[in-house]
């Protein structure tokens, strides 16, 4: 596991040198909120972390709950037993491995690992707009239908999940690069994810920090190319 400090916020890198897994934690003043939580073995280096850091994990946030991203939650989970679990309102069904769709959602197959038998039920369930701790919940679906960023207005750290990608070259979700296309791969509406992008684009984050790659520092120009490329191949650049 790999370990980096920014602004307010920490990056665990499992795998980073081949396939790149990440979660964060965000540091309040006497806890740490933990954003996203990786590969099942992931749950040993969270809590080392947490312990090296000295406070502890009072919330785990769930950007969506592809497999890699809730492979550690259960352990953690029990590890911190008063933190509450935070996932979007409607990927809440996905965490329970319900893949039906709204009738108003595009009919197409959500994609990517869904998780089975996860045992940990969510604490508290947000949609855009709320707020978790100095966290702002920022609805971004296309990757997942429920999927979330969050955006902590202290530092200007962008926690954009999958929403983005920066390993192998800045991508909006849904466009492969031949070098990591495993996000692409598991997008489940590459349009809805454009829109997503562009939304996240506007708030000028200071950081983007996301589920696979390292963090870029001050981001718009390269979110604006990889979102003007993604707008290009779809054919949305009459609707920018």
């Amino acid at each position: 596991m790999r370990l980096l400090t920014f602004d307010l916020f920490h990056q665990l890198t499992f795998f980073p040198s081949w396939f790149p897994v990440n979660s964060y934690l965000v540091e309040d003043e006497e806890a740490l909120t933990l954003i996203d939580c990786a590969l099942p073995f992931s749950s040993r280096g969270i809590v080392q972390a947490a312990e090296q850091l000295g406070k502890p994990i009072t919330r785990i946030v769930l950007t969506h709950p592809h497999s890699d991203h809730v492979g550690a939650l259960d352990v953690v989970k029990q590890k911190f037993r008063d933190a509450a679990v935070i996932v979007s309102r409607r990927d809440a069904r996905l965490l329970a491995g319900k893949t039906d769709l709204d009738p108003d959602e595009p009919q197409m197959p959500i994609r990517g690992g869904i998780p089975k038998g996860v045992k940990t039920i969510p604490d508290q369930l947000v949609q855009d707009g709320d707020t978790i701790g100095s966290l702002q919940v920022v609805s971004c679906p296309g990757h997942t239908p429920g999927h979330m960023a969050l955006f902590d207005k202290r530092s200007g750290a962008l926690f954009a999940g999958d929403a983005f990608q920066t390993r192998a070259g800045i991508a909006v979700s849904g466009q492969i690069r031949p070098l990591f296309p495993f996000p692409a791969l598991a997008t489940w509406n590459k349009k809805a994810a454009c829109v997503s992008a562009r939304k996240l684009s506007q708030l000028k984050p200071r950081y983007l920090a996301v589920g696979h790659g390292n963090v870029l520092e001050y981001p718009e120009q390269a979110m604006a190319r990889a979102l003007t490329q993604a707008e290009q191949k779809l054919g949305m650049m009459d609707h920018a």
